[in-house]
């Protein structure tokens, strides 16, 4: 997740843009720039890879001093960290500049369009066909205003853009969509920003743009416009009384639950994977004699709930492994007929990349999956997608792990089609569902956080839980049981609910709570059978079902309800109340969820 910061007004600009930067430094980014229009209105573009304090001491963002400039923290995910990466990007006349935060879906179809029309690109990024495309108006034309509205009709993702063009020095222009974005005034100028914290020592004056808004800005005013029909929008500043720390997390008091809350988001990223990454990785996955899907911790789990995906639609068996193990336990099966997915949130785990280079000696194909493009995963690999869903600072993986499942949901469902699984009914009832995911998970973040927040105060001092699913909710169980256990550092146990009767039942006794992940799939039937043995011997029982599921609730001493999603796809929404009840636990026994103990965001060491 970029960062943007822009300045216009009657002070320098420069060392706003430069301290803004560093407060937005805790997003995490590879690279850095700003761009400036100097006293003979010239664009001064100056980025590079490094930290903030790198940059400036080679290229000095201090100069030339002006009133007006954006500046942008990148962390890549189209293009790897290079200078030609970096933002700002511009136009083919150096007119333009633009920053952007976000994924553009369509920017392939629409940068072939604008080379076969003579524009020259200089970066592999989705970014660089805004500048060309405000270009073309201001070529026909247009105003500065008119030609980058027309632009942002045409683009298709989630963006936070600030442009400035030399037609017109006078004005910074800002448009949302998904992708946060504040705006700021002060008697000295206007601000806009990804985040509050980057603006807040400046101004606590802030309007946040909603989806599909545009503001103009100018030394001393703003204007805010529809995108769709140009209407002009009246909204109010609001006074922030957040600190700069408060801000930083958006109000929220840990960056846990930021993230558990910033999953809508992520998971619409996670959709706008560009098509011919998901084919040629789903075309390697078919050729695949003996296929592994290899991680580590909640990287795992996700491997474990897309190993019943591809097996289910795509009639494929994949082995999800345990990284650490994998060379002891497969390491001499392993040959030219091989496919390795590797799947790393820091694309840096250690026995990822130590299972993935012994692999790769024995000539077997390695994919990957990663939430960091240049990370040593994307490097090694034959073929790898970038999950999107931007620098998760929580030690547990939240956002990373729902995004992880839903690019293997959709890699499934691509190798379903290759290979004729599926007729082309069942892939559009499954894409639709896929879409809707968000929504979904939406939705449980808004209707089911207060009840869970209860759950959680009501068994806050219990010594230990069970989490038990069937079929692919065993993966849910796994993950659940994790979070709690890095979090609130409440012993816990995960099983799947077939297996509960050798062994996990016997530690139940009056009161063990027992946490049963049951969608309405094809083991709704047994689960209910495990729940009956385990209310029998005195279990206090906890269920994660269907919304309106009546025979679950019956036998439950608590519920929380889902909405109705495709069973293959629930572990996705499944999980989210069991982060938050992993959250809250540590919350009622006063424990901070971003710093657990004796864990790191990036096992890096053997």
């Amino acid at each position: 997740m970029c960062g943007i910061i822009g300045y216009i007004g009657k002070d320098v600009a420069n060392k706003i843009i430069l301290e803004g930067l560093k407060r937005l430094e805790y997003r995490g980014y590879d690279s850095v720039g700003t761009a400036t229009i100097d006293a003979k209105n010239h664009l001064i573009i100056k980025k590079d890879v490094g930290r903030i304090e790198e940059v400036n001491t080679k290229l000095n963002l201090l100069e030339p001093a002006s009133n007006i400039m954006l500046g942008h923290c990148r962390w890549a995910t189209h293009g790897a960290p290079t200078r030609e990466n970096a933002h700002p990007h511009l136009d083919c006349k150096n007119n333009v500049a633009v920053v952007h935060n976000g994924v553009i879906e369509n920017f392939l179809e629409l940068k072939e369009e604008l080379i076969e029309g003579g524009h020259k690109f200089v970066s592999r990024t989705d970014t660089e066909v805004v500048p060309h495309l405000v270009e073309e108006g201001l070529n026909a034309g247009l105003s500065f205003y008119d030609a980058t509205v027309n632009a942002i009709r045409r683009i298709k993702g989630s963006y936070a853009l600030a442009i400035i063009s030399t037609r017109e020095p006078d004005k910074i222009i800002c448009a949302r969509n998904e992708s946060p974005l504040v705006l700021g005034v002060s008697d000295s100028g206007t601000f806009c920003a990804s985040d509050i914290p980057a603006i807040l020592p400046y101004t606590n004056k802030v309007i946040v743009l909603n989806n599909g808004e545009l503001a103009i800005l100018e030394a001393n005013k703003f204007v805010i416009k529809r995108v769709s029909d140009g209407i002009t929008l009246s909204r109010e500043a609001k006074v922030i009384e957040w600190s700069i720390e408060q801000a930083e997390k958006q109000g929220y008091p840990h960056f846990m639950l930021k993230e558990i809350h910033e999953q809508p988001t992520s998971l619409r990223n996670a959709l706008r994977l560009q098509e011919q990454y998901l084919d040629l990785i789903a075309t390697f996955l078919d050729r695949g004699e003996k296929i592994f899907l290899l991680a580590a911790g909640t990287s795992h789990y996700a491997c474990i709930a897309s190993s019943y995906m591809f097996s289910k639609l795509a009639r494929l068996a994949t082995y999800p492994i345990i990284s650490s193990e994998f060379i002891e336990n497969y390491g001499e099966s392993v040959g030219i007929d091989t496919v390795i997915l590797a799947v790393s949130q820091s694309g840096e785990t250690y026995d990822t990349l130590k299972a993935v280079d012994y692999a790769r000696m024995r000539a077997a194909t390695i994919l990957g999956i990663t939430n960091v493009v240049g990370s040593t995963l994307t490097r090694v690999s034959r073929a790898y997608i970038v999950q999107q869903s931007g620098p998760e600072i929580g030690v547990a993986a939240t956002k990373s792990y729902t995004a992880q499942v839903l690019v293997l949901a959709q890699l499934a469902l691509k190798l379903a089609k290759i290979r004729g699984k599926l007729s082309q009914d069942e892939i559009d009832e499954l894409k639709a569902s896929l879409n809707r995911i968000p929504e979904v998970v939406e939705n449980v973040l808004e209707t089911r956080e207060e009840k869970v927040k209860a759950i959680a105060k009501k068994y806050a001092k219990e010594k230990l839980f069970l989490f038990l699913g069937r079929g692919i909710s065993t993966a849910t169980a796994l993950e659940g049981r994790l979070k709690l256990l890095e979090i609130s550092y409440t012993p816990s146990l995960a099983y799947p609910a077939g297996e509960s009767k050798h062994g996990p039942i016997s530690i139940i006794e009056d009161g063990v709570p027992v946490i049963f992940i049951c969608p309405n799939d094809e083991t709704r039937k047994e689960i209910i059978g495990n729940i009956m043995e385990m209310k029998a011997r005195g279990a206090k029982i906890i269920s994660v079902c269907e919304k309106g599921d009546q025979k679950i609730a019956n036998l439950s001493d608590d519920i929380i309800e889902i909405p109705k999603v495709n069973p293959l796809l629930s572990p996705i929404p499944y999980i989210i109340p069991l982060q938050l009840l992993a959250y809250y636990i540590a919350i009622e026994k006063g424990l901070d969820p971003d710093k657990p103990r004796n864990l790191a965001k990036s096992v890096t060491v053997p």
